[in-house]
Parts: structure tokens; sequence; C-alpha cells
């Protein structure tokens, strides 16, 4: 199962060399698959992601994406971008830049509608328990929509640890997507 860290400021501040830092230790430690680098909330994102994509290079095989603004992603030669569930429209503008798509899905429709539109990969969330996010749709709701869609698909939504982790398995997704599990 691949995994996908998600940063936050929280966890990863907005100083530079701290940011650079706690980055390089979790990517060593957890050794994901895909990272996105996302701070709704800095001033300084264009600089960040600088610093993000210049860690992220030292990781073979690592893929770095951007949260929403598809042409810094493209400007900074980022693997893709991972676009909101609000961002449909923008999937032709950033599949035209060459980059991989990521868009947050909440619902099997908008799964179906994200694969018809030729993303790479979907978030389908929240799976599990997470604070202000709504209903958790659970593992059975997941396996149903991972069996009727032909599209990678990362759970997202309260994966804490190797319990929520395990317990993903058998549902046949392509990955998992955590901000918690990985600090």
């Amino acid at each position: 199962m691949k995994k996908y860290l998600i940063t936050s400021r929280k966890h990863y501040t907005d100083t530079p060399a701290l940011f650079r830092s706690v980055l390089q230790e979790s990517l060593k430690k957890h050794l994901p698959d895909f990272v996105l680098y996302r701070d709704k909330k800095t001033l300084h994102y264009t600089m960040q992601a600088e610093h993000f994509l210049d860690v992220c290079k030292n990781f073979y095989g690592l893929k770095a994406f951007l949260h929403q603004d598809y042409n810094l992603a493209n400007k900074l030669g980022a693997t893709g971008v991972h676009l909101t569930s609000r961002q449909f429209n923008d999937i032709p503008l950033a599949k035209d830049l060459g980059l991989e798509v990521i868009i947050s899905t909440h619902t099997h429709n908008e799964v179906h509608i994200a694969e018809a539109m030729g993303v790479d990969y979907v978030t389908y969330s929240p799976i599990f328990f997470t604070p202000s996010k709504g209903e958790p749709k659970g593992v059975d709701d997941l396996a149903e929509i991972v069996a009727m869609a032909d599209i990678d698909i990362f759970a997202l939504g309260g994966i804490i640890g190797d319990k929520e982790v395990k317990s993903l398995q058998e549902s046949g997704v392509f990955g998992f997507a955590s901000i918690r599990y990985f600090e």
C-alpha cells in the first residue's frame, strides 16, 4: 500500500530551516511514496515550496506535489498538484501542463467524475473520524468505491496509526494519505 504524507503548518512550521529539518526527518523515518506541501496560511508559500521540493529531490522515486496551485507546481518542477474538491474545472489545465493530478473527493460521484476527467489519483475521505470533517465513510464504503472505480484511490481521514492502516488493507485501496500518521 502506497503512503502519502501531507504536511501541516502545525508540525512543519513556516520557518525555513526548521521546515527543511522536520521534513527531511519525516521523509527518512516514514519513506512515503508521495508527499504534499500543504499550508493554507503561510504568506511565503512559494519560498517554502522551493525548500520543500529541494528536500524532496534527495529521496529517489518520491513524488512531490503542491497544493492547489498547478501553475506554481509546473514552474517549480513538482511532480504534480493536489487539487481541492472545488477545483474540478482546473483538472484539464493542470494535465495540459504535464502534471500528475490528485484531487480530493468525498462522494462516489466525485470519484467517477475525477476518473472521467483523467486525474491520476484521488483522495477519498473521511474514512475514519476526523475532527470537523463530517461523518466517516468507513472501510466498507471505501472497498465499494475501490471495486467500482478504475483509478488509484488514497484513503484519507482519521488514519493516525497502524491500526487504521491495517484495517484498510483488505479494501484493495491503492494507498493512504495522512497528516497525523506521519507526525
